[in-house]
């Protein structure tokens, strides 16, 4: 992977696939697709991160981030890709 490519975590558990990261699983791959960022995004998935009380749970590039929605998660991700 290079130095320079976004990384993004989404917990896939039941608790926060359930509470949304379907939708925000969903909503980044579209974000992707529709800006040809395949080269500049890493996605990956967890089978649980272990924060099962505060999900749905996403980490963008280290940065831990809890309850967001979907569009809160793309504004980080633009926010991410100006740096």
């Amino acid at each position: 992977m290079s130095a320079d490519k976004l990384k993004i975590e989404l917990c896939m558990g039941s608790s926060c696939f359930a509470r949304g990261n379907s939708s925000a699983l969903m909503a980044i791959e579209n974000y992707i697709e529709e800006n040809g960022l395949q080269d500049r995004i890493e996605l990956e998935g967890h089978l649980c991160l272990g924060k099962c009380n505060s999900g749905p749970h996403v980490a963008i590039d280290g940065q831990e981030f809890s309850c967001l929605s979907d569009e809160c998660i793309i504004d980080i991700l633009r926010k991410k890709l100006e740096e």
